[in-house]
């Protein structure tokens, strides 16, 4: 059974999450800041993390930033849970990290759906611990990239959508499927997002990025 860790200081929209939650048949625990959910993390990780972003100690993008860092932690599914609503804030929350967004006020079932598809993406995804591909090595253990045996520093959606690239090698991947793969939800000017990550990936890349081809008015793929 799935636990889901509640990261969100206003006690009312918690007893909501849980309660939705514990009635969908997962397993809740709830922490009011961020500093009671490391606390927590140091005994036990959980399945999945709802954390708002607007918190007492230190706001939830900091936290996001803090779990993606440490490679203990780093593969953890998160659903950022915030008011703001905002493109630029979105985006901010997707660069560093986040797998999904949902927006308050949000209805239960929308906030079921969710977390069921984000589980399902998670748990399904079943890749060896290293992919290469010409002097290219994706390591999901220590969550990084090589071009031969040199380190290339990228964001965390540019290590996703970088693996994903090259578990499906081969295969021409739509903007939408990327999208829904690596970001795990929509919003407007959802295709430019894609296009600026995989312009950025290129660059990072060097002579190794030309490997990433665009099918016109489709999407991408790694030859």
């Amino acid at each position: 059974m799935a636990t889901i860790y509640i990261v969100e200081d206003d006690v009312n929209i918690r007893e909501i999450e849980r309660y939705a939650l514990k009635n969908s048949g997962y397993e809740v625990e709830e922490f009011g800041s961020g500093a009671q959910l490391f606390a927590r993390m140091k005994k036990a990780l959980p399945s999945l993390l709802l954390l708002d972003i607007m918190l007492p100690d230190e706001n939830g993008l900091e936290i996001l930033s803090a779990i993606r860092a440490d490679k203990e932690t780093a593969g953890i599914p998160i659903i950022m849970v915030t008011a703001k609503t905002s493109e630029l804030d979105k985006v901010k929350g997707l660069d560093l990290g986040a797998d999904d967004y949902i927006t308050k006020p949000f209805g239960v079932m929308e906030l079921i759906s969710r977390v069921k598809a984000l589980l399902r993406r998670t748990q399904s995804a079943d890749i060896e611990a290293q992919i290469h591909h010409g002097d290219i090595t994706v390591d999901n253990d220590k969550h990084a990239v090589f071009l031969g045996d040199k380190p290339c520093e990228l964001t965390f959606k540019e290590f996703e959508l970088l693996k994903y690239l090259m578990v499906n090698k081969g295969i021409v991947l739509s903007r939408d499927k990327i999208m829904d793969q690596v970001w795990g939800f929509e919003y407007e000017g959802e295709s430019r997002t894609v296009d600026m990550h995989i312009k950025t990936l290129r660059q990072k890349l060097g002579a190794s990025g030309s490997c990433i081809k665009t099918v016109r008015n489709v999407g991408y793929m790694i030859e």
